[in-house]
């Protein structure tokens, strides 16, 4: 028998209650306005957000170097990203999040690659701007086809001091006409890998947008059509894929941010006549800044599943001519059929399947609709480090009655799916292995569990054959969730 909406809504109130039973008083308190159910027509999800975590509640949350190096300036294929600090970190990063590049990684590439200072005690004690000076001089000799470097600050660079501006200014001079990026993204800062997003957005629009010389550049032929994806890491192809889809409806892609981007990419980017962004968690600062300073207008789009393909192809064709329009609702009526056949395919195993999820960036809210397409439905979701206008978006995406969690803790999102008993959970890596422990089906969401691409149509084909593969598993009836085995 379905619940009512008031009646999840009380059943979800009495879980957050249960579960905030287990903190002492004063973090009961905290955490209690972090976790909530979402009531239809409010103007946000009614939680608060992109606040300190408390210590000991074992967050999933990364740190600011995460969020530049990991998300922004990692998968920039053709530049060389120095973790300037201990090796840990860096090797935290090595191979990144399957950013997907074109080209021979070693020689023109070097997105899994991994470029380190590796500090050590006399580092610490007397700096390591020297060290930092002589690792430039050394990938200039061993990688003369880079096209630039950042340097990717851990936490001891801000503790002692280090001044990596001065050596950026000294070996851009050095080498002329050869961008050298630093990057103030020591771990310790923020309260997780969000401020590092906004400080790698910031670091691009200091030394690459400001410092770039066009007079030095080649001419620039631009057309009425073009566009920019912001905010596409390119995981398991998925930039490739939105790339396909703009491309059929007649506009050109002069850059992608920053899945398979280039430096020059980066740099022509302020020519396009609109930006498509894609994460909006963590590139809509640059999206903002080019706005106000070079006037191109940028909208978000979502190409997860058929529906919001749809929607997002016909606002994006909008801001163009009728010939893009038209070329929309072409592509749109081309890719039915496929679409048609997935959903026939995969509806009847996976209507009223219930999926909890929680993830960074935008898939907490981007994926609803791929779910839904296939008759899923989405009981609970929640951000690593969402903001309150990530909260705001997402009220245009879940149902009345589904149970929010921000920053959820371990413990708290372990009795939460005890109780909820969803038929998946999609989460990251951190977790997988536990609610796989517990009999439940999951599938790894930052980076597609090793498949993909999941954007577009083709995308569609291979997510919804994911998550039936996932639930259908045959593995299942070995594991039981421990509420089967009860029963």
């Amino acid at each position: 028998m379905t619940a009512t909406v008031e009646e999840r809504k009380a059943a979800n109130k009495a879980l957050i209650d249960e579960v905030l039973k287990a903190y002492p008083e004063k973090m009961a308190k905290r955490r209690a306005k972090h976790l909530g159910t979402f009531d239809e027509g409010k103007p946000d999800c009614g939680v608060k957000s992109n606040i300190k975590s408390l210590p000991g509640v074992m967050t999933i949350r990364g740190c600011a170097y995460a969020g530049s190096k990991g998300v922004v300036w990692g998968p920039i294929k053709d530049m060389i990203h120095i973790s300037h600090g201990p090796v840990g970190c860096g090797q935290y990063s090595w191979a990144a999040r399957r950013n997907y590049y074109i080209g021979t990684t070693g020689i023109d590439t070097f997105v899994t690659m991994q470029f380190t200072s590796d500090f050590q005690e006399k580092d610490i004690v007397f700096g390591g701007d020297k060290k930092l000076d002589k690792i430039i001089d050394e990938i200039q000799e061993l990688f003369p086809l880079n096209k630039g470097i950042s340097i990717q600050s851990e936490c001891p660079i801000g503790l002692i001091g280090d001044d990596i501006e001065a050596v950026s200014k000294k070996k851009s001079k050095q080498y002329e006409g050869h961008t050298i990026v630093p990057v103030r993204c020591e771990g310790f800062r923020g309260v997780s890998q969000s401020l590092g997003h906004h400080l790698a957005n910031d670091a691009i629009r200091d030394w690459v947008f400001d410092k770039t010389d066009a007079a030095k550049r080649p001419e620039f032929e631009s057309t009425p059509y073009d566009v920019a994806i912001i905010g596409d890491y390119n995981i398991g192809g998925d930039a490739w894929s939105s790339r396909i889809l703009l491309e059929e409806i007649g506009l050109r892609v002069i850059a992608q941010w920053s899945g398979d981007g280039s430096l020059a990419e980066l740099e022509n980017t302020p020519k396009a006549k609109l930006n498509v962004l894609h994460c909006y968690r963590s590139m809509n600062y640059i999206s903002r800044h080019m706005e106000e300073k070079y006037g191109i207008p940028w909208v978000e789009y979502n190409f997860f599943g058929p529906s919001m393909i749809e929607k997002s192809l016909r606002e994006i064709a909008s801001h163009f001519d009728d010939t893009i329009k038209a070329n929309a609702e072409r592509v749109i009526a081309k890719y039915r059929p496929l679409v048609d056949a997935v959903i026939a395919k995969f509806k009847p195993r996976l209507q009223s399947k219930k999926v909890m999820l929680f993830v960074g960036g935008l898939r907490p809210r981007h994926v609803i609709g791929a779910y839904e397409d296939l008759g899923m439905d989405v009981v609970g979701t929640g951000y690593e480090f969402g903001h309150n206008d990530d909260y705001q978006r997402t009220t245009h995406y879940v149902k009345d009655g589904t149970l929010i969690y921000d920053d959820v803790t371990g413990y708290e999102f372990e009795k939460f799916v005890e109780q909820v008993q969803p038929d998946l959970v999609g989460s990251g890596i951190k977790e997988k292995y536990v609610f796989q422990k517990m009999g439940v089906p999951f599938r790894q969401m930052h980076s597609w569990d090793y498949s993909g691409p999941y954007h577009g149509y083709d995308g569609f084909a291979i997510f919804a054959r994911d998550m039936d593969m996932a639930i259908s598993s045959p593995v299942w009836g070995l594991a039981k969730a421990p509420w089967k085995n009860a029963a």
